[in-house]
């Protein structure tokens, strides 16, 4: 089974600015990035590391996890 990725997305998302702004449905959370100016939808269940590195592209972070 693998693990999640969500912590360190979260680590990444903090440390760039972004902040939470409300529990989304279901496994999802409402996140805004300072840089891109954009809302985007972050799951806590997050496995697949091509999906976090494209929520992070969304949020206007240039970093991978």
């Amino acid at each position: 089974m693998t693990s999640t990725l969500y912590p360190a997305l979260v680590a990444i998302l903090r440390a760039n600015g972004c902040m939470f702004v409300r529990q989304g449905k279901g496994s999802h959370e409402i996140w805004r990035s300072p840089m891109s100016d954009k809302v985007f939808s972050v799951p806590f269940t997050i496995k697949s590391k091509p999906t976090a590195n494209a929520i992070l592209k969304q949020a206007g972070i240039d970093a991978k996890v």
